[in-house]
């Protein structure tokens, strides 16, 4: 059985320097060894944008956008619209009847929210996000999924739910495995452990150089550190976190440097600068071009829908086959 490999994004905004370390990068070597399914999680993202569809419509694109421009080669991955198959929300419904409220209750996701809104008044959609995951990653029969740490929980889930489909039916559903990414999450610009769309601490990847500049220019540093002279602790630096992600190389001397105080903060973020500059400006040349085109961007993505559909079809039939509800 070829492998198959899952991922995507949910479209709430354009992607930024966290989303490329932390999968971007990764799924563009993907696709050199697998058959990689990209998915625009367009009706995940009404989990929370519910009330703001008209935002969703222009993030899809944008996030397409970022996507051909970070190197994703609509040849060898298929980009498709999570909306556009039904067969995804039709997965979901046949899963909800045997997941329990309380098992969703306990997912990690789901019990951070509730401690800003409460359990009871979580939305039925934010309540079963991890049973519609499992249909994005089952209806292709995706053998991969690339996850972090702190999405293990989800996966786990779609895993149970593939076994238990097969006992009580047939077993037709394949259960993927996790690819662990190896690359820590990205810190804000702020300091803040994560970098995010919602914290205002990201930077974009359709970032100008200019706009680079000044978000680095500002973004916090060592909170200990005075002097140039002073000695540094770059575990708690996002720059020195930046430096780790895009700078491999030359990250160890910048540690070392700094932990001797000899490399002021100044100096430290002109490196990153550069850094930033050589890996972002061949991402504005993919981006413009087809920014310029937006017929063949559409194209691309009716394409790989229509390509995902065939695949869900497919796996439909059997579902369906295998619940005695293949009628006529």
């Amino acid at each position: 059985m070829t492998e198959r490999v899952l991922t995507g994004d949910r479209v709430t905004g354009k992607l930024h320097l966290g989303h490329y370390a932390g999968s971007l990068q990764n799924r563009v070597a993907l696709q050199e060894q697998y058959e990689t399914f990209v998915l625009l999680a367009d009706v995940q993202a009404l989990t929370t944008h519910f009330e703001q569809p008209g935002l969703i419509r222009s993030h899809l694109r944008e996030i397409a956008l970022d996507y051909l421009a970070a190197g994703i080669d609509p040849g060898r991955s298929t980009i498709f619209v999570q909306s556009m198959i039904p067969e995804i929300a039709e997965l979901t419904v046949f899963y909800s009847m045997f997941v329990t409220v309380n098992v969703l209750r306990h997912n990690p996701t789901v019990k951070a929210e509730s401690k800003t809104g409460g359990l009871d008044d979580m939305y039925y959609g934010f309540l079963g996000y991890p049973v519609s995951q499992a249909a994005d990653i089952t209806f292709c029969k995706a053998t991969i999924v690339p996850v972090g740490e702190d999405q293990l929980p989800h996966l786990e889930l779609a895993r149970k739910i593939v076994r238990r489909f097969n006992e009580l039916y047939r077993p037709v559903l394949v259960e993927p495995a996790a690819l662990i990414s190896e690359t820590s999450r990205l810190a804000g610009i702020d300091g803040h452990i994560k970098m995010s769309k919602s914290r205002g601490n990201s930077i974009a990847l359709d970032s100008s150089p200019e706009e680079v500049a000044v978000q680095i220019k500002k973004a916090v540093t060592d909170p200990e550190r005075i002097r140039k002279s002073d000695p540094g602790h770059p575990d708690i630096c996002p720059i020195y976190a930046y430096h780790r992600a895009f700078r491999k190389d030359g990250s160890l001397e910048i540690r070392e440097a700094c932990e001797q105080g000899r490399i002021g903060c100044s100096a430290c973020k002109g490196l990153i600068i550069s850094a930033l500059e050589q890996l972002l400006e061949p991402m504005r040349q993919r981006r413009t071009y087809y920014a310029a085109r937006p017929a063949l961007v559409d194209d691309i993505l009716m394409s790989g829908t229509r390509r995902a559909r065939e695949v869900a079809q497919s796996t439909m039939q059997e579902i369906r086959e295998a619940m005695s509800l293949d009628y006529f």
